[in-house]
């Protein structure tokens, strides 16, 4: 008598498909077994897909007829060839593995005598049958989830400041998370600054209570979906695009990519040295050498007495060697941030000033449209007359290639810019309302600074300067400034050299001025 192993095997998603179920399988063969006077030795239970062989149950059964060779069972029978391989290629290099082994693999439903080589043709067709259905249903999803992302549909797993959500009707979507999507805005705008370097600025979040690793951190702040596009990428001869998603964007479109030209290096910003942040040493990555030009770095020195004191100085290896107690530093700065700090009584002639600086940069808003609007016509032209040329076969495809995708992204970053300039309406109020506090902070900056903690007192410098202060031992050599504080420090000076209003001359006043996001109102 035959001693058969009864192999039963279904997918996930083929659990409720009729015929298919373990129950069923198990039935069939049994009944096969029976009437063909077949002992069953053992039952094979797997619950994987057949696109590979392996397989937990399989693997293991294999382990086993492999150690008792010509001891176990002389067949192994499942109902069909496809519950056995849906890849053609790996079921013949199995089955010959074991007919090595001395059992020879038979579908019921399917039998074929291997021994006769014209059946060699009808397992072909039962091994190929599922593979060409396997392939054509992946081939259906794959082009069913490109189409998705075409019309602007996320697919997967939402990324970190999204969840995944359904509608009643079915359909799924990305949301903003209410805890999460706060981090993301915060990490791309203090990227955008340019104050901190983006590791630092990752650690920062994880103090804050939002943790991301390294690696995740890096590749969400690259994403696009979120300053809501869907990237469709590369297939066969259809190049990587991106599409307007049908999400709600976190950020703008010119915020992300400042945050990539940023990361890029193709914009220069102070970027300090990300360091662990010390109490004593505040201004540690901010200092540069007036002698030598070599970023300072800092350090603390036990003292005689117990306790420590905290000295800034150049590096040992590259630096002039110039040392300054750290305590004098930190007293010096306090001179340089009182210049920023509104005359008393001044209040409501800054803020009319800046309203006026702002309102007459608003109404050029319409000359920057237009210089936006007539450099994607000169970019559409250059690829037109590129297209012309490469039909005349003036131009290599490869060339054109390379100008288009320049030409493209050039485009995509003008219409960003475009799309900004015409959603920074005038807004009157929230302005109004902006500058009151910011003026109200300003007002306090002095005692901000000196109650604040290190992080506080870093903030505070980098929203008001935009490169490092350069220190010579006694002062600071003032950098390039926030333009909001460089027109502030321009109103204090021209008043502080006419205190007796003799002689007071008008004040040219630069036209500079950031947009609604003045930095100095987050003070």
């Amino acid at each position: 008598m035959k001693v058969a192993d009864l192999y039963i095997r279904v997918s996930t998603d083929e659990q409720a498909d009729k015929g298919y179920s373990q129950r069923d399988q198990d039935e069939r063969l049994r009944k096969y077994c029976e009437l063909n006077s077949i002992k069953v030795r053992k039952v094979i239970f797997e619950d994987h897909s057949a696109k590979t062989f392996i397989r937990p149950r399989w693997t293991q059964y294999l382990g086993e007829i492999r150690k008792n060779k010509g001891k176990g069972a002389d067949l192994v029978l499942f109902t069909k060839w496809d519950r056995f391989s849906r890849n053609a290629g790996d079921a013949y290099q199995m089955i010959a593995v074991l007919m090595k082994l001395g059992i020879e693999p038979q579908a019921v439903e399917q039998p074929l005598n291997l021994e006769i080589p014209e059946n060699k043709i009808m397992l072909a067709f039962y091994l190929a049958a599922p593979e060409v259905e396997n392939d054509r249903r992946a081939l259906n999803v794959k082009q069913g989830m490109r189409r998705a992302r075409k019309e602007g549909r996320y697919m997967g797993v939402a990324p970190v400041g999204f969840d995944n959500k359904t509608r009643e009707d079915g359909s799924k979507y990305i949301a903003h998370n209410p805890k999460e999507a706060p981090f993301i805005q915060w990490i791309f705008n203090t990227i955008a600054d340019g104050v901190f370097a983006p590791d630092q600025i990752r650690k920062m979040a994880n103090e804050k209570g939002f943790m991301i690793s390294r690696m995740n951190f890096y590749r969400e702040i690259r994403n696009p979906v979120y300053c809501g596009k869907i990237v469709v990428k590369k297939y066969k001869d259809e190049e990587e695009q991106w599409v307007n998603g049908l999400h709600e964007p976190l950020i703008s479109e010119k915020l992300f990519y400042k945050v990539q030209d940023i990361l890029n290096g193709r914009t220069k910003v102070m970027r300090v040295q990300a360091v662990k942040i010390n109490e004593g040493l505040p201004l540690q990555g901010f200092l540069q050498c007036a002698t030598c030009d070599r970023q300072l770095t800092g350090s603390a020195s036990k003292g005689k007495k117990g306790g420590y004191y905290y000295y800034y100085h150049a590096q040992a290896v590259y630096g002039c060697g110039c040392r300054y107690k750290a305590d004098e530093v930190n007293k010096a700065i306090l001179s340089e941030l009182v210049k920023f700090i509104p005359i008393p009584g001044m209040n409501e002639l800054y803020k009319l000033i800046v309203m006026d600086v702002y309102k007459q940069s608003r109404g050029g808003a319409f000359n920057e449209r237009k210089e936006i609007v007539e450099q994607i016509d000169k970019l559409n032209s250059k690829l037109a007359n590129a297209r012309e040329l490469l039909f005349d076969e003036k131009l290599d495809h490869s060339d054109f290639s390379i100008m288009k995708k320049e030409c493209e992204e050039k485009i995509k970053r003008l219409e960003a810019s475009l799309t900004e300039v015409k959603a920074q309406k005038s807004n009157t109020m929230s302005i109004d309302n902006m500058l009151i506090k910011a003026i109200e902070a300003l007002s306090r900056l002095k005692d901000i600074y000196e109650e604040g903690n290190a992080l506080t007192k870093r903030e505070v410098l980098g929203s008001i300067y935009r490169e490092k202060l350069r220190f010579d031992g006694k002062e600071y050599r003032t950098p390039r400034l926030n333009e909001a504080a460089h027109l502030i420090y321009q109103i204090n000076k021209k008043l502080r050299v006419n205190k007796n209003g003799k002689d007071r001359k008008p004040l040219r006043l630069s036209r500079a001025v950031l947009g609604a996001g003045i930095e100095p109102a987050r003070l």
